[in-house]
């Protein structure tokens, strides 16, 4: 078996489980099962921080605030929303986002000839970025018996969180090239990296999907 197949099997049962772990499980579990990811996910950014810069030093310093501002985003915008709105619909924004990613990967592997940003990331593609406009405004467009949207609003925010997570996304891949590392961590089986390759494109997409709802 190779890795692109043990990646995606591994990917696929982390995602069931989580699936499962967001339908079962009583709202006032995710808060502190999010910190735990949050703790996670910041041990991981200090770890290839300290590559670049000290601690010490002011602008270290400043790096370890902004880093955790940033990636408290997410940990907290998805409890909260569970909370406020019920699991289905943390569920819902995991799924326009992730999916969205895989579907910018399917056809960006098939079909990927015009690179997006090839200097941070050299693998993404327009080609793919269709694909997660089109992945994430269909799954968004399922979930409408759960949202109540009308069609329009469904679509814009299906497409906000294509753009929105690919950005997410990108925002990773610069700062690993910036610390000269592939993945975050190996934490994750079968070459799926660490917490920060998994909540990649979910660093902006859950607070400004959450925020939205409220207004538009």
């Amino acid at each position: 078996m190779n890795h692109i197949a043990k990646r995606t099997i591994s990917a696929l049962s982390v995602a069931a489980a989580v699936v499962l772990a967001i339908l079962f499980a009583p709202p006032v579990c995710f808060p502190p099962a999010f910190a735990l990811i949050y703790i996670f996910a910041l041990v991981e950014y200090c770890q290839l921080l300290k590559r670049k810069v000290s601690f010490c030093s002011v602008r270290g310093i400043s790096w370890l605030i902004a880093g955790s501002v940033l990636l408290a985003l997410p940990f907290a915008a998805l409890p909260f929303i569970a909370l406020t709105r019920g699991s289905i619909w943390m569920l819902y924004l995991i799924f326009i986002v992730k999916l969205s990613d895989m579907g910018g990967f399917a056809l960006g592997m098939a079909f990927g000839r015009h690179k997006l940003c090839p200097t941070i990331s050299p693998n993404k593609s327009w080609e793919g970025l269709f694909g997660s406009l089109l992945a994430s405004t269909l799954i968004s467009l399922a979930f409408i018996g759960v949202t109540r949207f009308p069609c329009w609003k469904a679509v814009v925010f299906g497409i906000i969180a294509a753009l929105v997570g690919t950005f997410g996304d990108l925002v990773e891949s610069k700062f690993k090239r910036w610390v000269e590392v592939k993945d975050s961590s190996t934490f994750l089986p079968a070459g799926m990296g660490g917490v920060l390759d998994t909540f990649d494109s979910l660093l902006f997409a859950p607070a400004i999907l959450a925020l939205l709802i409220e207004t538009i």
